[in-house]
């Protein structure tokens, strides 16, 4: 699942996290592809609540088309029990512009997320999140 001049991601889960690592822009193309490939993987995962790790190495700036789609994406993702993203942002010059549309995103969604610099401190938000919300039923 590579598209070097669009960006590249790939995709796995482990018990209720979908794993995503993303590296360079996402344009409307790669954001189409990631879907499809989402909309393939929620399928292998239980009925029970699940999150999302994102990891975006280097400049993951979208363009508006990817972030539509991408609002898309997220929505798709909610209804099939996704409650919450944690999201690592790494080595990015503009790591402020990238927080800002991934907030423009799932704010528009009203799911829960937070940003974070490091991946096992976002893993460990995102499993107490959700070890929380199961216990509330």
């Amino acid at each position: 699942m590579q598209f070097s001049q669009h960006g590249q991601y790939t995709i796995e889960h482990q018990d209720n996290i979908l794993i995503v690592d993303a590296a360079g822009p996402f344009n409307d193309e790669t954001a189409k592809h990631y879907h499809q490939d989402i909309t393939q993987l929620i399928n292998e995962l239980s009925g029970e609540a699940w999150g999302s790790l994102v990891t975006f190495h280097g400049n993951s700036i979208f363009t508006p088309d990817a972030e539509q789609q991408l609002i898309e994406t997220t929505r798709y993702r909610q209804e099939r029990g996704m409650i919450a993203i944690a999201v690592v942002i790494t080595n990015s010059a503009y790591a402020d512009i990238q927080q800002m549309q991934l907030q423009r995103i799932y704010r528009q969604c009203r799911i829960d997320f937070h940003v974070f610099s490091e991946v096992s401190r976002a893993k460990s938000w995102l499993n107490q999140f959700i070890t929380r919300r199961q216990d509330k039923g």
